[in-house]
Order: structure tokens, then sequence, then C-alpha cells
């Protein structure tokens, strides 16, 4: 189906977003009224400007407070009808939504808004121009697309249709399922919005919280596939009123929204995409630095050892079970302090799991490769992270680790213990602090290219702010990655990522790094205090865990406990242990953390690391 996007759902003067809906690859746009206002080009130069893009203008909008008036006031708007007449035909533009009215004057009367809109109807056909008219959720007589479509069918014009809002239906509860017996060909339009589930004013709600298809919490998939099934064969158009998007730019947000479109019409049944190669688990996480010593310090604390090298690039492979970490001190272009910068996640259809990302506009990474180089895919993020699509050591598919020598084995002083009990056996999960726009973004961008599933969004305290945070994961936990957006980004001196890492004892674990001189995040008794007032804990196991800064949580499940390291540039580690079907990430404990890292790191004074 055609896809298109209203102005307003972007940021910018209309010129530029015009340009960014078109190189995202839309088939159309609706003109929001007030972009044309506060242009400088002409409907003329737009209407040019559209045709150069291979843009169709598909909808005019909004025109407000029209039926159901004393005649007086039906003459004024008339006449304002009929100077938007000319605009849109100088734009090119033959379509035109009409609002259900809000205006204090109009009168709960069906017969006379239908007579009223007939009128219009007449006028606008004359111009070659017809007229959806859109129930808004707070319309003052009308506010339910069921109600707007008997208005329009005892009005009976060919000129005049209905339009179908995603958010005005959804957010009142509507069953879409109604739509089905509306006839196809009186949809003139369809609008698509998705939102956050929140308690709020309908209007607040409307005019600040809309998000694109799959962001929120609506089943707009549904309601489309509803309009299809009536026999709507128009575009599919979003129009999103988002504080965020207005500030973000044009461009990204451009490209989200026409994936949020496809990854729809997939769920609606309208179309087919590769099919998702969901992650079964990790094969390697990449740090960057131009100094790695920090870093190398920082993983032999942990058990892991040095165990291969890049046969051609600036890169190490550190091991201890099955988590891997690549050292990468090419850093030409990247910020020089140590930072996260690539995930590698296991799938057994790595070019199936490419040509996903690439039918969902997901910018493919270039790769420098050796003729002898394994086969390796990669797309970037968002936030800018590169996945890699990998098949690690199997005998069906080229490994990435055939591109790396092996390094002698690294030998340990004698008196050193084996410390089997506290070795790390996998990454058990990757946090990603996003930038301050992109979160909703990053959230669609995992669950659909990657087919993660989301959890539900948590505000977690912070003492500069809040934290939203949302996990994602594969069915089967193999793969879990947590999305936050931390308040301020630059009091901690950029975007903190950091690497979970499984253990069968945390204790022994957790010794070891200090053993090593490492050192771990110090928690605050208070917490301690806190946690034996809710858990009654055995006196010595609860001073095991202050002592070495190991936090706790538990649910019916099982248990979690957890604790950090120091922080080497944006990375810090975490080592984590899961007992029975302990499924979170302690997220109850983030206040703790946030405010103990915070301290950590702008204390005055030596740090403890």
């Amino acid at each position: 189906m055609r896809t298109s996007i209203a102005t307003v759902s972007l940021s910018g003067p209309l010129s530029e977003k015009l340009t960014a809906v078109a190189t995202a690859g839309f088939d159309g746009v609706e003109i929001f009224e007030n972009d044309l206002l506060g242009a400088p080009l002409s409907p003329e130069d737009v209407r040019l400007r559209c045709a150069d893009l291979g843009l169709g203008i598909d909808l005019y909008q909004p025109f407000r407070d029209f039926e159901a008036v004393p005649a007086e006031l039906l003459a004024r708007n008339l006449r304002r009808a009929e100077r938007k007449f000319d605009v849109m035909e100088r734009l090119g533009a033959d379509l035109l939504l009409v609002c259900s009215s809000v205006a204090p004057e109009s009168v709960d009367d069906d017969a006379l808004a239908a007579e009223q809109l007939r009128l219009l109807a007449d006028r606008a056909a004359a111009h070659g121009i017809r007229i959806a008219y859109e129930a808004l959720a707070w319309g003052r007589h009308v506010s339910t697309y069921d109600h707007a479509w008997r208005i329009v069918e005892q009005a009976d014009h060919p000129a005049l249709g209905t339009c179908l809002d995603s958010f005005h239906i959804l957010s009142r509860g509507s069953d879409p399922k109604g739509i089905e017996s509306i006839p196809g060909e009186k949809i003139f339009f369809l609008q698509l919005a998705d939102a956050p589930l929140m308690a709020m004013d309908v209007l607040q709600w409307s005019r600040h919280y809309r998000c694109f298809p799959g962001q929120g919490g609506f089943d707009v998939a549904s309601l489309v596939a509803a309009a299809v099934r009536a026999g709507y064969q128009g575009p599919l158009s979003l129009e999103v009123f988002n504080d965020v998007f207005r500030q973000a730019g044009a461009a990204s947000t451009a490209v989200d929204a026409l994936r949020s479109l496809l990854l729809l019409e997939e769920a609606a049944g309208l179309s087919t995409l590769p099919a998702a190669a969901v992650p079964s688990g990790f094969a390697f996480a990449e740090l960057t630095a131009a100094d790695t010593e920090p870093l190398r310090t920082l993983l032999d604390s942990l058990g892991f050892a040095p165990t291969a090298r890049h046969t051609w690039k600036p890169v190490e492979l550190w091991e201890q079970g099955q988590a891997r970490i690549l050292l990468n001190t090419g850093v030409s272009g990247r910020r020089q302090e140590p930072a996260l910068t690539a995930v590698g996640v296991e799938t057994a259809a790595p070019e199936r799991a490419a040509r996903r990302a690439e039918a969902l506009l997901a910018p493919v990474v270039p790769r420098r490769r050796a003729p002898r180089d394994a086969p390796l895919d990669a797309v970037a993020a968002p936030d800018g992270t590169e996945f890699f699509f990998c098949r690690t050591r199997q005998p069906d598919h080229p490994s990435w680790t055939g591109d790396f020598t092996a390094l002698p084995p690294r030998a340990r002083p004698a008196e050193e213990p084996p410390g089997q009990s506290a070795a790390v056996r996998h990454i058990d999960h990757i946090a990603l602090t996003q930038p301050w726009h992109q979160f909703d973004e990053a959230s669609l961008f995992h669950r659909g290219v990657l087919g993660l599933e989301a959890d539900g969004s948590l505000e977690l305290a912070d003492p500069y702010g809040l934290v939203r945070s949302r996990a994602v994961a594969s069915p089967d936990g193999g793969v879990r990655l947590v999305l936050n957006i931390a308040p301020a980004p630059d009091a901690q001196g950029g975007r903190l990522q950091h690497i979970a890492l499984a253990t069968g004892d945390i204790v022994a674990a957790a010794r070891r790094v200090r053993e090593r001189g490492a050192g771990l995040l110090p928690i605050p008794a208070n917490y301690y205090d806190d946690l034996d007032a809710r858990h009654a804990f055995d006196p010595e196991r609860l001073a095991t865990l202050a002592d070495l800064g190991i936090l706790y949580d538990r649910d019916e499940n099982g248990e979690f406990l957890h604790c950090y390291t120091a922080t080497v540039g944006r990375v810090f580690f975490e080592l984590v242990q899961r007992t029975g079907g302990y499924q979170g990430y302690g997220a109850q404990n983030a206040a703790v953390r946030l405010a103990a890292q915070h301290l950590n790191q702008h204390q005055p004074g030596p740090s403890p690391a």
C-alpha cells in the first residue's frame, strides 16, 4: 500500500520535512496547515517541490469547527472553506480533512450536521476536492468513528467520506471491528498513530504522547486489517504529535516512521518481510579505546584471558566460558575513551537476519575485508551500536573466530587458586544507554529488526532525575538487552554502557575481582539495613553481601544477586547470579546503584578502584 506521513510528525521547516520524507522512501505526505502558513514557499512552490521529490500530496489538514452551527456562522465557515479550496487547488491537493467540531456554537443535531457537510461537499466537488470527516476523540458532540460514519451516511454525497484515525478510535476504547461495516469506498483516508497506555486527559495525551505504530500499547495492526477488509485502498498515513519527535532530527525520525509502517504492514498481513532470525545468544561484545590497558586490567580481574589476535586488525579476543570480549584499538574517527561499540549475536540464519535488517532500513555497516575473512554482516542500531549476525564455531557456517590467530596460553602465578566456582559462564545481558530522543525508535528497532520481545517501560530514580528503561529479550532469554535513557548524560561524561556477566557463584567471583585489585562499586550500609528489614537475612550472609557490595532481589520464581565494577571510560561490568526462574534485572536496586556510581565518579580523592 502507499505510505504517507503528516508534516506535523517531523521537526524543522516544511522544506526540510519534505526532503526527509522523500529520502526515507515515503510515497506521499499530508500537508499540515501550520507548516504551510509558516513557510516562505508559495503553495505552487510546495507543489513543485513535492513533484521533484516524487511525493504525492495525499491530504490537506485540518479544517476545524464547521458543522452543526447557526446559519450566520455557517456562512462564515463556507467562506473560510472556499479560501481553503483555492489553496488546495494551488497545492494540487484534492482531499481535505474536516474534524468534528469542538466549537461552543455547535449543536447536537446529526441531521443538521449531515445537511451542512453535504453543502460543504457540494462546494468542494466544484473544485475537484473531496471531504474526509473525522471524529475527534474530544469532539463536542461527535467523538466516535461510528457516529461520524452515521452522519456521513446520512449526508449521502459522493464527495463526502470518513477519515479513520487510530488514536481517536483506540484512545476511547472503541472496537475497530465495526470498521468492517463501512463501505471501503467511503473510507477516504486512514491516519495512524500509536501511544503508550496512560490515564490522562485525551487531548493532552493526543497532543504530546502519540508515537509511531509498534512503539506504544495500541493494537494498530488489527485496526488496519479491519479497514482493509472493509475495502480501503488508500494510503497508510502517519499522524503523530510528539514533543520528542518535534525536537529530533527530521531525517532519522522519518526513517523510524517508515520502518514502523513496514512492520505494521507485516503485522496486519499486508506484506511479507524476510522472517526474523531471532538470536539465541551473544557471540561477543566489542570495546574500543585508544588505550586498552585499563580494560585489560579489568578483564583480567574478572577472570578473562586473551586467547587470540585478529590476523590483520588491531583487535584481541578475550574469553571466559562462553563470554567473549573484543578489544579494538582501531579508534580512528571515534572517541578515544573506552566505549562499547559493537555486539555480536548468535543466529541460525545470519544472511536472513541481515536481509530483514536491510528491508527495515537498518544502515549496513561497511566492512574492510581481506580475501579470506569470514563473511560477517552488520547493521547499525539507532544509537550507532553495530550489531553483527554470527554463527560461532559451527560446522555449517564460516566462523568469525577463524579470522583470529591463537595466542599462547598466559601463565598464572603458581599460588593462584583455579577459581572455577568464580568463573564467568556467558554474557547475561547488555545495557545500552540511548540518546534522549531515540528511546522509542530503539525499542522498535530491536524488536522489529532482531525479533526480540519487549517488556514494559520503567522509570527509575536517578540522583539527577529519572532513568527510563525497557528490556528486550529473545523468548528463551539467550539475548537480553536493556535500553535506557539517562536524564543528564553530560553529568557522567557521556552515555554509559555496561556488560552483565553470568556466574554460578557471585561471592567467589566478587572476591576474585577484589583480590586482583580492580575494586567493586561500594554500596552504602543503609541499603543492607533495609535489605535485612525486608528479607530477614542470615547475619553472616548479609555481612558477606555488604562487604562485597552485592545487591539482592527476588521474586516468586527465584533470586538475583549482582554487583558492579568501577567505570572505565564509558563502560563498566556487572556480575550476576540468577537462581530459580528469575527473569528480571534487579530494577528495584537501580536507584541505589545509580547514586553509588555518581558518588564514586565525583567524590574527591582517588578512586576505590
